[in-house]
């Protein structure tokens, strides 16, 4: 397939974005509630779409895993149509004021929110990922440029033509997206430093390193999704269970799903084959250690199944002498993205929430809680494990970076570094309007 689009089209997003920024906060609520409506009259289409992806992937045999995040069932659109209407009940993230400082008489400082610009998000399956993206770059003033993976492309243009079409009542209409459909256009997309200024990758390990190698955008992402679960010594065994049960099975195709399971040496001989049984339905091949192996029937688990992020009904168990192993180990092995200690101990629990550095870690409750949707962010376009920017789910203020104002009455640096005049720098309230809306 030929290139859709060349650098002069790439070029006027910048101009798209522009419009669309300028829009009212109830313009673009507008736009989000006619995208949740359209899509929603278009289910049948929609998924009629998806079953020839879906089929087309099972007959070139991607993976189970790729194929489940492939899916985008009736459940799946209905909880993005939600997600759609959350987003719109969002405070408008553009042009807030985060910060308000008197430098001195009539010299009055602020720190707005603003939208990123041009966002390139390229992900491999999910085509609800299409739908969280678009509907967060609408709403924090962001045009998007999208790239999908081949085997959702059926879904992926179907959803972007009703989006487009359900856009043309409105003065931004839909010109700020962008749909690119052939890897050819991938290598386009990652030199057009000059015109994105960031990317977000969704997908595999390997898919994402390859985007972070080949191109001087920044990129927002995670790499891997390689999350824990500690059982301490001092857990609610039953709660354990159950979380752990959730964490594992509710779908084990995601990022925010455990991929190994650490239980307290004190524990173990009961928990273990209680947990071995409530497995038992979902067929989960397990990976133990040679005392978990001593407990219950498993496979040997070698030192790259603690490195493996396996996406399916797999799991890999090590039995700890303590919370200080699980949290080594976890040191060694995480991927920095979601980990979770199971106990009834409140100096063990606020000791794991300091010491372990991920991006999200949670106590007592499933790490599937890991989501945008889930935190009240309304969508996410992916959870960064990165430290710089945003960290954790990224939803709309993810796409909102910072711009400095500043309003004087004829103020000039020398009367400063003179002494004639002092700094106040008096912090003043948050909340009305800034001075560029005046």
């Amino acid at each position: 397939m030929k290139n859709q689009y060349t650098s002069d089209q790439f070029g006027r997003l910048k101009q798209s974005q522009r419009a669309l920024e300028t829009t009212s906060t109830q313009e673009r609520n507008s736009m989000l509630y006619a995208i949740a409506e359209a899509l929603k009259e278009s289910k049948e289409i929609i998924q009629k779409a998806n079953q020839q992806d879906i089929e087309s992937a099972i007959k070139d045999k991607i993976g189970e895993s790729l194929v489940k995040r492939l899916v985008l069932d009736e459940k799946k659109l209905d909880g993005s149509c939600e997600g759609i209407r959350e987003v719109a009940s969002l405070d408008d993230p553009i042009g807030i004021v985060k910060e308000r400082r008197l430098l001195d008489d009539n010299l009055l400082l602020e720190r707005i929110g603003v939208p990123i610009g041009v966002i390139g998000m390229i992900f491999e399956s999910r085509p609800d990922a299409l739908i969280q993206i678009i509907s967060l770059a609408l709403k924090s003033g962001n045009a998007i440029v999208l790239k999908g993976g081949r085997e959702a492309l059926n879904t992926n243009r179907t959803l972007v033509e009703i989006i487009k079409k359900a856009l043309e009542p409105f003065s931004a209409k839909g010109s700020w997206i962008v749909h690119l459909e052939s890897r050819e256009e991938v290598k386009t997309l990652l030199e057009m430093d000059d015109v994105i200024d960031l990317l977000i990758p969704r997908g595999s390990n390997e898919f994402v390193r390859y985007v972070m190698d080949n191109t001087k955008i920044p990129v927002l992402g995670h790499a891997d999704g390689l999350c824990a679960l500690y059982v301490d010594n001092k857990a609610d065994l039953d709660l354990a269970l159950k979380v752990a049960l959730d964490s594992k099975c509710q779908y084990p195709a995601v990022c925010n799903a455990i991929e190994t399971l650490l239980v307290h040496k004190d524990v173990a001989k009961e928990f273990l084959p209680r947990y071995k049984k409530v497995l038992e339905p979902y067929n989960v091949i397990i990976h133990g250690d040679e005392t978990t192996q001593s407990i219950i029937n498993c496979v040997a688990a070698t030192e790259e199944d603690w490195k493996s992020e396996y996406l399916d009904y797999e799991l890999a168990i090590k039995v700890v002498d303590s919370m200080d192993e699980a949290i080594a180990h976890i040191a060694t092995y995480g991927s920095g993205h979601t980990d979770c200690i199971i106990t009834e101990d409140e100096s063990k629990g606020k000791r794991f929430l300091r010491e372990v550095d991920s991006a999200d870690l949670f106590w007592n409750c499933s790490t599937r809680f890991a989501d945008g949707f889930r935190f009240g962010l309304g969508a996410e376009v992916g959870i960064s494990t990165q430290k710089i920017h945003a960290r954790g789910p990224v939803g709309l203020n993810g796409l909102i970076t910072d711009k400095w104002i500043l309003k004087g009455n004829g103020q000039i640096v020398d009367s400063y570094e003179s002494g004639k005049s002092k700094y106040k720098h008096q912090d003043l309230p948050l909340g009305g309007k800034s001075i560029a809306e005046q």
